[in-house]
């Protein structure tokens, strides 16, 4: 069993004690969810190494849930589960992804209609059968059909953050099978996008055949829908096709290009080589018969007259000119961030105390974090008043006495209320060393008013960052409705930072708001929103949106030193 496969079941028995009422149960299944998933081995191979104590050092893993992941492992059952799901047999995954539908609904769905499905659901729905029970009413049942319109909208696709572990591990193994020299992600998962339909593997070899027989016995493979001399397609045991192509060595560079760039990219550039009269193909660049370059990218590129081009911006948004003319920007870095400026802890909604945070954040390459827990009105993560906000500055200032190689600054993620009036008196935020403010309700409002109320709280002098500005879910939300361009005139005048959330659920602002932010002179920063110990490696995912907005190091803040980094703040 896959951590992802784990993390489901523990995920779905959350939500199955939930909708049998059981206290304290739920939230242990979902911290050990969060505890798998978050990481970066695969927990059958812990359990290989370390046996049953191994299992006990998961993060959020206790002796019962350890002893029923054991169970997954040597016989993949787990009793209890099995018998709330036939209690229960509904498909919580397909019905939980809808947005504003949870454990208490599904229950009652289930219930009362018998609602087992997304299928069911949708019919349920349409007949108008929901508005018909009781607490629920036609604005729920239309909010039902809105969000599963937006669950088709995304058409399968999976977000990054999700499917990375998995294609890594695919990755790394292929790169060691004897023969190979060399493998690289192709599409969408090269360029970093927000959603991968499926994955795209590259592989060098003298030996196409026989890496293909053995790449279609992974592991991970379910079935295999094609199979050549030098490609195959498969569908993967969580139901992603994967596509493998071999090629010789020789034409590393040629076929890197070709497998990486978008549709529009790739015709572009090879229109480009058209015009010099040569033809870019998988296998090199050919005037004739002649191979004009083959082997590496760089060489590619330089023989077209373009400098190397990023693989996250090869999208035909003026990259090919940018590179014609040498000016393109460099891009902010893997590994440039020296902060981390939105984390919780279980001082509200966080699985883990200050000093684990700060220890873990530490481990990841970090100088500093801000503590930045929910306020007050988001009662559903026992937000923080100003009382407990300044018990919490207090126990920050104990707490940076005893570490070193990190430094903590208190901060607060304050609710913007629809009026965009902010939850948290001035007076306690000024003490705070750092403010964000988010939306985090009353999403349906007019852009004229969503525009409003952010701007609001942008004009307040103690907001320094306005965190996931258009509060979207991949795949689960649409963003609100807002004026962007309006509101980054407004952090412009006001200096107010706005921020990249890497939260694979959010990365919000997405990369057309980035890039806009880079061409008006708007700072950014990049933040985890790491709710447990983790969640720092989602950094790497916001840095991937701030290359895709052609951020550079420059146009993020947290890249500075702690001091220069306080400076640019309100």
């Amino acid at each position: 069993m896959t951590n992802q496969e784990i993390a489901k079941i523990l995920h779905e028995m959350a939500e199955l004690l939930e909708m049998k009422e059981v206290e304290f149960k739920p939230r242990a299944y979902e911290k050990a969810a969060l505890g798998v998933e978050g990481l970066d081995r695969e927990v059958r191979d812990v359990y290989k190494e370390r046996g049953f104590s191994g299992l006990m050092e998961i993060p959020g893993v206790g002796r019962g849930i350890a002893e029923h992941i054991e169970g997954l492992l040597k016989n993949g059952k787990f009793a209890e589960y099995e018998k709330l799901k036939k209690e229960i047999p509904v498909n919580i995954t397909e019905l939980s992804a809808v947005e504003g539908v949870g454990p208490k609904m599904i229950k009652i769905l289930y219930k009362n209609l018998k609602i087992k499905n997304l299928n069911d659901l949708e019919k349920a729905a349409k007949a108008g059968k929901i508005s018909g029970l009781a607490r629920f009413g036609k604005k729920s049942e239309e909010k039902i059909l809105k969000g599963i319109e937006f669950l088709k909208k995304s058409g399968g696709r999976r977000i990054l953050g999700e499917i990375l572990p998995v294609a890594e591990k695919i990755l790394e193994r292929l790169r060691t099978l004897p023969g190979v020299e060399g493998a690289e992600f192709g599409g969408s998962m090269r360029r970093m996008k927000e959603t991968i339909g499926d994955l795209d593997f590259v592989a060098f070899s003298a030996k196409p055949s026989a890496v293909v027989e053995r790449f279609v016995k992974f592991p991970e493979v379910q079935s295999v829908h094609e199979k050549g001399g030098h490609k195959a397609l498969v569908r993967l045991n969580n139901n992603t096709d994967a596509d493998i192509w071999v090629t010789l060595p020789r034409s590393k560079g040629a076929a890197l290009i070709a497998w990486t760039g978008d549709k529009q990219h790739n015709i572009a550039i090879r229109t480009l080589a058209e015009k010099k009269g040569w033809m870019l193909n998988d296998y090199g660049l050919w005037k004739g018969k002649k191979l004009l370059a083959s082997k590496t990218e760089e060489e590619v590129y330089k023989k077209l007259g373009l400098a190397w081009i990023p693989p996250e911006i090869r999208n035909n948004t003026g990259e090919l000119e940018a590179a014609q003319k040498g000016k393109l920007p460099k891009l902010v870095e893997y590994g440039d961030l020296r902060g981390d400026l939105q984390v919780q802890t279980d001082w509200t909604d966080g699985e883990n105390s200050i000093l684990e945070m700060a220890h873990a954040a530490k481990k990841a390459g970090l100088e500093y974090i801000a503590i930045t827990d929910h306020t007050k009105s988001l009662a559903m993560t026992g937000g923080a008043d100003e009382k407990k906000l300044l018990r919490q500055i207090e126990e920050i200032k104990k707490i940076n006495k005893k570490i070193s190689g990190i430094k903590i600054l208190s901060g607060a993620e304050v609710n913007i209320m629809k009026d965009g009036s902010l939850d948290i008196k001035d007076e306690v935020l000024s003490k705070l060393d750092v403010v964000g403010a988010a939306v985090h309700s009353h999403f349906n409002l007019s852009r004229e008013e969503q525009t409003k109320r952010v701007i609001n709280a942008m004009n307040n002098p103690n907001i320094d960052i306005i965190f996931h500005l258009t509060g979207r879910v991949i795949g689960r939300r649409e963003a609100i409705q807002i004026d962007v361009d309006e509101i980054i005139k407004t952090a412009k005048r006001k200096g107010t930072i706005l921020e990249i959330d890497a939260y694979p659920e959010r990365l919000d602002i997405k990369d057309e708001y980035i890039r806009k932010c880079v061409e008006a002179g708007v700072k950014m920063v990049i933040d985890s929103d790491a709710h447990s110990v983790n969640h720092f490696k989602y950094l790497e995912l916001g840095i991937a949106q701030a290359r895709r907005g052609w951020a550079k190091k420059s146009d993020i803040v947290n890249t500075k030193p702690l001091a220069e980094f306080l400076k640019s703040l309100k």
